[in-house]
């Protein structure tokens, strides 16, 4: 899964560095050519004549920011340097590039005023992604308050922000723009990292790409390249049962209209049919709205098992709109004991939670009284959803098989769609990053998460994961998630894997969103999404 969007942690990219330098490149040529590609985008943020403050630490990234001053001041830009630290004290490569600026250096912790509004540029060298103690802020937070309107280019990272993380723990200089080097950081794209790197540039400095091969990949940016060759194209021989059918479970007459956003989105995405099951009490309210998506009565809840005895049926949505319970519950458990691939969202979700008031008691599974009718609401564990789930996961998969295409793949087969509310209702407070977070409830569900938000993170129990950076503030709008889960349970449908089919639905969500623009509603996500795919697919990766 080498594609060029892998994320490295801090971690990792020390020893990409460190692998660089076995592999023959000496660690003053990285600094070298980091230093010049700062410059380089200084460059294009200023033209040739400007001013330009480099704002230098004591490590390593200050050395990048002395070997950006020296080369932007040989092509004529003027050029101040202040340092955070002792020079007695440099080291290294970094004490090596400060003796080769020449210049003067101004001691930045002194108390004389520094006059930051009369640049054009300021580049933040001051401490990279690799920080490993608190920042004394002192005069440094002094420094970042004169900042003002001028723009700024920070190099690795913003000083302070957690390179893997994304987060801050004080003051922060948010940056125009950022450089990093080699590939991306986790904070790079996790909020609100990604807000305060402003644009980020990744450039090469010479580090081989065979070092991959001795670094674990686990985390990557969600782009097309990590899902594209998995993605679902129909051929000449295929018919609407070579496809797939999803089920989408409906809720009562007075919430139908989250399922039906549901199946539009999966019907939209590909799926060559969809149903929806509809309470009988919702069927006028469905019949009135569908005509492609296909309307099937039964009788809450356990209806929906002599409906799932078509094994046509290979992927089940359930949740939008269902309502929060034990009948919810029960419809959950029925699905994931069909064998079908099963998105579980919204009502699904929160039906499983346990009150604040009842985590610290002891809640073992056989005194739920799951898929009891008189089961007290909100009384059941998630851990009854993880071992349902579980089980799930070890049922012979239902299958599209034809001679067009192989049967599903292996587990997980299951994917919930939790937004941060119902992932803490789920989860509890999981410790971590909102990207650790995703990865222990994956692994402790048995199943892929996709944890929204304008950061997405989609996991799996393996530890694979993806961040998704494309989600348009406008997504933030009612039944926007209802589309997201169709679109998911239409590609399970036609084959693709969980994983991919998770990351590929969460890309196309947001691109049909960014393509849409300002003024979205839920009902134009399915509209915009025929022609994102053929722009996608004409396009390739």
């Amino acid at each position: 899964m080498r594609t060029g969007h892998e994320l490295l942690t801090v971690a990792q990219m020390t020893k990409a560095d460190r692998l660089a330098v076995e592999s023959g490149v000496l660690f003053l040529t990285l600094m070298e050519n980091a230093g010049r590609a700062v410059a380089d985008e200084a460059m294009k943020m200023v033209p040739i004549g400007g001013r330009i403050l480099v704002l230098c630490g004591p490590g390593n990234n200050g050395g990048d920011g002395f070997v950006a001053a020296r080369l932007l001041r040989a092509q004529g830009y003027k050029v101040g340097v202040e340092l955070f630290g002792e020079i007695e004290k440099l080291k290294g490569a970094a004490a090596e590039m400060a003796a080769r600026w020449g210049n003067e250096i101004v001691d930045a912790n002194s108390e004389e005023p520094r006059h930051f509004h009369s640049v054009d540029l300021i580049i933040d060298a001051v401490f990279g992604a690799g920080l490993s103690r608190p920042i004394e802020y002192g005069h440094l937070t002094d420094q970042f308050t004169r900042v003002g309107d001028t723009p700024v280019l920070a190099v690795d990272v913003p000083s302070g922000l957690d390179g893997d993380t994304g987060q801050a723990d004080g003051p922060i200089l948010p940056a125009t723009r950022t450089i990093t080097f080699f590939r991306k950081k986790p904070g790079h794209v996790l909020m609100p990292g990604r807000f305060l790197c402003g644009d980020v540039v990744v450039a090469d400095i010479g580090i081989p790409e065979t070092v991959l091969r001795r670094i674990k990949l686990e985390t990557h940016l969600n782009a097309p390249a990590l899902w594209h060759t998995a993605l679902p194209r129909p051929t000449n021989d295929d018919h609407k049962y070579t496809r797939g059918h999803a089920l989408v479970v409906s809720g009562p007459p007075e919430s139908t209209g989250a399922a039906r956003l549901g199946a539009r989105g999966a019907l939209r995405i590909g799926a060559g049919l969809v149903t929806v099951a509809s309470p009988r009490a919702a069927f006028p309210v469905n019949a009135a709205h569908l005509t492609a998506i296909m309307l099937k009565p039964f009788d809450v809840p356990h209806g929906l098992a002599s409906v799932l005895d078509d094994k046509r049926f290979n992927a089940v949505l359930v949740g939008p709109g269902c309502g929060v319970g034990a009948v919810t519950r029960d419809m959950v458990a029925i699905a994931l004991q069909s064998g079908a691939s099963v998105v579980i969202d919204a009502d699904a979700l929160t039906s499983f939670a346990v009150p604040s008031d009842a985590r610290a008691g002891n809640l073992s599974p056989a005194n739920f009284g799951y898929l009891t009718p008189t089961a007290p609401e909100m009384r059941i564990a998630p851990d009854t959803l993880f071992e349902l789930i579980h089980a799930a996961n070890a049922l012979p998969p239902v299958a599209i098989r034809t001679q067009f295409r192989p049967p599903m793949p292996e587990p997980p087969q299951v994917v919930l769609t939790p937004h941060e509310g119902e992932f803490k209702r789920l989860f509890g407070d999981l410790p971590g990053s909102k990207l650790d977070r995703a990865r222990a409830a994956a692994k402790l569900s048995g199943a892929i998460v996709v944890l929204k938000g304008a950061d997405t993170v989609i996991a799996s129990p393996a530890g694979d994961a993806a961040i998704n950076d494309n989600g348009p503030p406008w997504l933030a709008t009612a039944g926007s998630g209802d589309v997201l889960a169709g679109f998911i349970s239409g590609l399970l449908a036609q084959g693709m894997r969980p994983f991919e089919a998770a990351c590929g639905a969460v890309w196309l969500h947001g691109a049909c969103a960014t393509a849409f623009g300002p003024g979205l509603i839920a009902e134009d996500l399915p509209e915009v999404l025929p022609k994102v795919l053929a722009k996608l697919l004409a396009e390739g990766a």
